[in-house]
């Protein structure tokens, strides 16, 4: 049993398109983050000073970065198809 999907639905990205949203996602937001927290956090060993900026960093990316990337993507292709 198949689960047809519409038309307009685009297929979802290859491993190698994710990789590259994971990439533009992860990596503006770890500097902007060390950036802006570099000073505060440098008083900080490695292990926790890396801690609190995955902390900061996973919730942005997932809920915020990464829908983004998603959305452009199907603008991407739907422009591509149209």
């Amino acid at each position: 049993m198949s689960i047809k999907t519409p038309a307009s639905t685009p297929k979802p990205p290859s491993q190698h398109e994710l990789a590259l949203m994971i990439w533009l996602a992860v990596t503006p937001t770890l500097l902007v983050i060390n950036l802006a927290l570099g000073p505060v956090l440098a008083v900080l060993p490695v292990v926790p000073r890396t801690i609190v900026v995955v902390t900061i960093a996973v919730p942005i990316v997932i809920y915020a970065v990464m829908p983004t990337l998603h959305r452009l993507r199907r603008r991407l292709l739907a422009r591509r198809t149209a």
